[in-house]
């Protein structure tokens, strides 16, 4: 079992990345998906979820109306759109499986600074 984040980088307040992760090693399309980061200093923390068909998402309070999980089954990857990013977005992004989480992937480093 992998899973492999990408497309994190340094971005001012107000703009947007869309970061990528790669999964592999398991059937992908039977899962429920979910984006987590960790920020300096404190606990990993929930950030959204995508249903196997996608038909379902949810998000954390926090990034609801700026962020937007989606996934290619196609492709065993699950996506995560992000706007009007923050300073409290700088974080460090993960992906898993939301129900029977595997190991971690290295994550993604989102930071958001004028």
């Amino acid at each position: 079992v992998r899973l492999v984040e990408s497309g994190g980088g340094s971005v001012q307040p107000g703009g947007s990345l869309r970061l990528s992760c790669a999964a592999s090693g398991f059937t992908f399309s039977n899962y429920v998906m979910s984006w987590y980061r960790q920020a300096p200093g404190k606990e990993r923390e929930f950030v959204a979820g995508i249903s196997t068909r996608s038909a379902n998402t949810n998000y954390a309070d926090s990034v609801k109306g700026r962020f937007t999980i989606s996934r290619d089954n196609a492709k065993n990857t699950v996506y995560l759109q992000m706007n009007s990013l923050k300073p409290e977005d700088t974080a460090v992004y993960y992906c898993n499986r939301q129900y029977y989480p595997t190991s971690w992937g290295q994550g993604t480093q989102v930071t958001v600074s004028s």
